[in-house]
């Protein structure tokens, strides 16, 4: 279980979000819409800022990216890779 944020993914964030040096992008669990997942009827969700306790994070570009330890369960047995592609974000979530 480990998060990977390429750097041009980062960058895209970077762009897209207004986000600055020290910024904080928390991926969580949602029950309706949002990004699709390996797991059905779950989605993933993304915010800014930081709450509760990270679990798993990796520093790309200057920002934190994480995920907190109610979601831990979910990504337990999956390395979550987010690349970007075409000018989007793609979520590929690998095996462990």
């Amino acid at each position: 279980m480990s998060i990977h944020i390429s750097n041009e993914a980062a960058k895209w964030f970077k762009e897209e979000m207004d986000l600055e040096q020290g910024d904080h992008v928390q991926f969580f669990l949602k029950i309706y819409g949002g990004i699709p997942t390996v797991h059905p009827n779950y989605f993933l969700g993304v915010a800014v800022g930081k709450q509760g306790s990270i679990r798993e994070k990796d520093e790309t570009e200057g920002i934190t990216f994480y995920y907190n330890d109610e979601d831990e369960w979910f990504f337990s047995d999956y390395n979550l890779e987010v690349i970007r592609k075409n000018d989007e974000v793609e979520y590929i979530f690998n095996n462990k």
